[in-house]
């Protein structure tokens, strides 16, 4: 999955309501919630608290996204990876994260070379290496801990 690191809270609270299956409508059920009061958490109207790390979590876990961890690592400059469990792995699974992280290396690697055709990194530029270099490096992290994972004594 490509896409950016968000940038605030409520970001992340739109983008994790955007793509929960359904909505805003289904959020809000899921939730307990009538779409009104889901709104006033969301934009923190009529005296809201913004939704609570367990509800993004519970939304997170339906819809299958991880923008609240991505979020909180990308504040303390690192970044998320899931961790695998072993009744989920194979050999195919491993040379599938190979290939993955293969790929995420070499997208790094075109942006930094397209970057300096001019002798420069500008901002933007550096943006988008640095989110491509932490997308590499976490499905690197995910390969060599499902490698461990699969043939250790975690999986038996």
């Amino acid at each position: 999955m490509k896409r950016e690191i968000l940038d605030t809270r409520r970001q992340v609270m739109s983008a994790v309501i955007a793509d929960y299956p359904g909505g805003r409508d289904c959020a809000a059920a899921r939730l307990g919630l009538p779409l009104k009061r889901l709104e006033n958490h969301l934009y923190e109207n009529a005296g809201s608290q913004p939704l609570s790390d367990a509800q993004l979590r519970l939304l997170e876990q339906e819809s299958a996204t991880t923008h609240l961890p991505d979020y909180i690592c990308a504040l303390y400059g690192g970044v998320f990876v899931a961790m695998p469990t072993a009744d989920a792995l194979d050999n195919i699974d491993l040379y599938t994260r190979s290939l993955d992280t293969d790929v995420k290396e070499g997208r790094v690697d075109q942006m930094i070379a397209n970057a300096l055709k001019d002798g420069h990194i500008d901002e933007a530029e550096l943006a988008k290496i640095i989110s491509a270099h932490r997308a590499h490096i976490a499905a690197r992290h995910c390969e060599v801990t499902a490698v461990i994972t699969l043939h250790t004594g975690a999986a038996q």
